[in-house]
């Protein structure tokens, strides 16, 4: 009982402190949680514009939850991309997996037919500035536009401008790239064959 009686002694401080600290935390976190979720609504708006600038508005068509490489579920929301006339003119799902130094939440984008990528951007990633980082650019992101919306093929070497389904890994940074590819090859088949089970989208597409 001495030794409870004089711990509680010296540390009372810094047990309250750490309470209030703790509390502050908590507030804070609340206080800005909305805007958080809203700033990133926001962004996935965005992004998926630029993949799809003929599209005026996004409608989402349907949630799925698919399964990561790893086995964890992980879900991903479908939109419908409209043109002014209210015609399809693509779609855009976020899509998520674990990359170099932390997980990567992607945004993808198929043409109407589902036969095409339109492209991908980052949602959210915090791999390494200088090389992991070089996702984001378009050196890397460009050879997905146009490239068949199926299984794609990472290679060291290769001619980066030639739209086909192998994508040339960006030079000292293999693993982001490898991760970008594994995250959208296991989404875009299990997404597919999803939707067309739900007949969002029928077989000729």
């Amino acid at each position: 009982m001495p030794k409870i009686k004089y711990f509680f002694q010296q540390s009372w401080l810094l047990i309250i402190s750490s309470f209030c600290f703790g509390l502050l935390i908590a507030i804070t976190n609340a206080a800005w949680s909305p805007r958080i979720v809203q700033n990133k609504i926001d962004k996935l708006n965005r992004l998926m514009g630029g993949l799809l600038p003929k599209a005026h508005n996004f409608q989402l068509q349907t949630e799925l939850e698919i399964e990561s490489a790893k086995g964890k579920k992980v879900k991903s929301t479908i939109y419908k991309a409209l043109s002014d006339a209210g015609e399809c003119v693509g779609l855009a799902f976020n899509t998520s997996g674990p990359g170099f130094a932390d997980r990567i939440e992607l945004v993808v984008a198929v043409d109407d037919n589902f036969q095409n990528f339109a492209g991908y951007a980052v949602l959210a990633s915090n791999e390494t500035p200088g090389f992991g980082d070089q996702i984001k650019l378009p050196y890397y992101r460009n050879q997905f536009i146009a490239a068949p919306a199926a299984k794609l093929e990472l290679v060291k070497t290769g001619n980066a401008e030639k739209i086909d389904p192998e994508i040339v890994a960006i030079t000292g940074a293999t693993v982001s790239s490898e991760a970008v590819l594994e995250i959208i090859n296991n989404s875009i088949t299990q997404i597919k064959d999803q939707m067309l089970k739900k007949g969002l989208i029928s077989n000729d597409k």
